[in-house]
């Protein structure tokens, strides 16, 4: 038969244990202690269970449900989808022939692109096209540093490549690549939208 001592973790399950029998008033005591546990529990557990999880009301789901009435067919919800294709085709822009002032802005706008004299800043070859220039197309000509631009003069008239009725593609030749020029009706008046060398 094993001997048994005081020491290891058998003992100290056997003190728990033993420690409600030693008297009177520690049996009173964790019995009192499991009462109010249980209540506690029997309180706390049903509510916790019943109680659905809650979601942020979105599109699909809603703050608060009612439950429907007997017998009528409950209409399942079906979660919003963006649609995969157009409902219609995009509107094409109306051709219609060159405005004479969107013309005449390109070729202004051209004239300024190519006056950059040695030394001259940034800031200051920008204040010849400002006026010309769409305010969201000023950003992208801050980038540009004006001694680069390889050329001095323009050579000739602007031609139209296409003409809408709020926009105009223009090619004006200068000394030296040609340049492509967009300019666009913005209610205020034409101004310059976009450029590029022209082939």
């Amino acid at each position: 038969m094993p001997i048994r001592t005081n020491r290891g973790r058998t003992a100290v399950y056997r003190r728990l244990w033993g420690w409600p029998l030693r008297s009177p008033r520690h049996l009173v005591g964790t019995l009192v202690f499991l009462a109010i546990l249980v209540t506690v529990l029997g309180i706390v557990l049903p509510k916790a269970i019943d109680k659905p999880a809650t979601a942020a009301p979105g599109p699909t789901t809603s703050a608060t449900r009612t439950a429907p009435p007997s017998g009528l067919a409950v209409p399942v919800p079906t979660p919003s989808t963006l649609p995969t294709r157009l409902s219609s085709p995009l509107a094409t822009p109306t051709s219609a022939p060159p405005n004479p002032e969107a013309l005449n802005v390109a070729k202004q706008w051209a004239t300024a692109w190519v006056n950059h004299p040695a030394g001259i800043s940034n800031a200051d070859w920008l204040n010849g096209m400002r006026a010309l220039t769409t305010d969201e197309y000023l950003p992208v000509m801050s980038t540009v540093d004006p001694s680069n631009i390889p050329a001095t003069r323009v050579t000739g008239e602007p031609t139209v490549t296409s003409s809408y009725t709020s926009s105009v593609q223009v090619v004006v030749p200068t000394d030296g690549p040609k340049l492509s020029i967009t300019v666009v009706n913005t209610g205020a008046g034409w101004r310059v939208a976009d450029y590029d060398q022209a082939s």
